[in-house]
């Protein structure tokens, strides 16, 4: 029988991306293993996955993909909160059956010797204790972030207001001072399902059989400490803590001989170029994005741009947005000489890794946050959904390699703070700072992964668990 290791990540195309590196990466220390993935699709927008799959099918053949049956849910099910996460989690709970039939066929033609879940994916964590599989989780964002969701049960217990009615800074063990309202959105009303979903995967982790976290170790010393000596699950069993990034997409392969956005950086000097870009899910109404126009204008930066339609692009189709209609009238043949706008994507991390490329507005997800990091790039934190306002906190506060962006009480974002953040980071003392902290950890990252690095000791001791 073959040895065999199988991953199921959440449905979305960054999460997807995180667990299929991290099966390259088990690889290179174990090529003998062979790699199943589970796919399953999500009951809302994630991200058009086929390309990548086909892609790393075709360069990478130890890697199956397994596409399980699609499950429908209750109508009823996509009412009863207004995050995605929600639905994501009853979405994995519905889909158990499938993911057991799956494991159940693997194992009965190889020796599965782990079984390694999205942190979304935590009840299934019982799936694998049915076929004595050990199980472990995989956190896609930050050891920071991990650290709160392992002191969640404790921030529960010592308070009976919600997150957003509170307003006395958190105090996690690891981590800055916290504004309750910079916790993830879903948990910020414990009223929501979701936050009652989110409270429930803390439950178990201490069952499974380690947590293996995209990050390293000298990029969040401290919160991987607070875990590691189980100050954030004072009342619980802490699993083992594998920190084995940074992991990021280590090609794109969308087949273009050369983008746009890249032959027009060509162009450019020398990190004199800012990049905004949102994200698989990020878009802004109309009324922002003009305002973001307005201020990259007025900023008279040189700029890269990803403009999508002001859409829910988790629950719709990603529409062409018409430039003209969305940007104040002019603002293209003003800016021609110094700016581009490109529509709905652009080749991340090729862009990161630019020359011209001197910084980076960023919705603060982690893989875009880790790019930027390998890349050497400092950023602006402008976050959307998701945990992305907590990683707004330890990126500026912690690891000090970010300058916020600051909104209004509603979350709009004014064209006077666009080019006032724009400006500071390529052209202050504050921007210098955060652009040198950032090559510092551009260059803790490569020794974190290199032979005798915190990452690599930490992946040898993950495979030789399952020995």
């Amino acid at each position: 029988m073959k040895s065999t290791i199988v991953l199921y990540p959440a449905p979305a195309i960054g999460h997807l991306i995180s667990m299929v590196e991290l099966g390259k990466l088990i690889l290179t220390f174990k090529p003998s293993l062979s790699i199943h993935i589970l796919i399953t699709t999500a009951p809302y927008n994630s991200g058009d996955t086929a390309p990548y799959i086909a892609t790393v099918s075709a360069t990478t053949p130890s890697i199956t993909f397994h596409h399980l049956p699609p499950v429908d849910l209750p109508p009823s099910i996509a009412a009863s909160s207004p995050h995605h996460e929600n639905l994501l989690f009853e979405f994995i709970r519905f889909n158990k059956p499938t993911v057991l039939q799956a494991l159940s066929s693997i194992s009965q033609m190889d020796a599965v010797h782990a079984f390694i879940i999205d942190f979304f994916c935590a009840e299934t964590l019982t799936v694998s204790s049915q076929l004595n599989i050990p199980c472990f989780f995989f956190y896609t964002s930050a050891a920071s972030g991990l650290a709160a969701f392992f002191y969640l049960p404790t921030l529960h217990r010592n308070s009976q207001k919600s997150f957003k009615d509170q307003n006395t800074l958190l105090d996690i063990p690891g981590v800055p001072p916290m504004p309750p309202s910079d916790m993830g959105k879903p948990i910020l009303d414990r009223s929501d399902k979701a936050y009652d979903y989110f409270l429930a995967c803390t439950t178990y982790f201490s069952e499974s059989a380690g947590m293996i976290v995209n990050t390293f170790h000298s990029l969040e010393p401290r919160a991987i400490k607070a875990i590691s000596d189980g100050l954030c699950d004072p009342d619980g069993r802490t699993p083992p803590i594998y920190c084995i990034g940074p992991l990021i997409l280590t090609k794109e392969g969308r087949g273009e001989v050369r983008s746009e956005s890249l032959r027009w950086l060509d162009s450019q000097r020398s990190r004199s170029v800012v990049f905004l870009c949102f994200g698989s899910l990020g878009s802004f109404t109309t009324e922002q994005l003009r305002e973001i126009a307005v201020g990259l204008e007025k900023s008279g930066q040189r700029f890269l741009w990803v403009v999508r339609s002001p859409v829910n692009v988790a629950t719709s189709d990603l529409p062409d947005p018409d430039l003209d209609s969305l940007l104040p009238e002019g603002f293209l043949h003003r800016t021609k000489e110094r700016g581009l706008v490109v529509k709905n994507w652009a080749a991340q991390v090729e862009v990161l890794n630019h020359d011209s490329v001197g910084g980076f507005v960023t919705h603060c997800g982690w893989n875009s946050v880790l790019e930027a990091v390998c890349a050497g790039v400092p950023m602006v934190a402008w976050p959307l959904y998701a945990e992305q306002r907590f990683n707004r906190v330890v990126l500026v506060e912690e690891f000090k390699i970010a300058l916020p962006m600051n909104e209004l009480e509603d979350g709009f974002v004014r064209a006077n703070e666009v080019e006032k953040r724009v400006s500071e980071l390529m052209n202050s003392e504050s921007g210098d700072s955060v652009r040198s902290m950032v090559l510092k950890m551009k260059n803790e990252a490569k020794a974190a992964l290199s032979k005798g690095g915190s990452s690599q000791v930490a992946l040898t001791k993950l495979t030789e668990s399952w020995n």
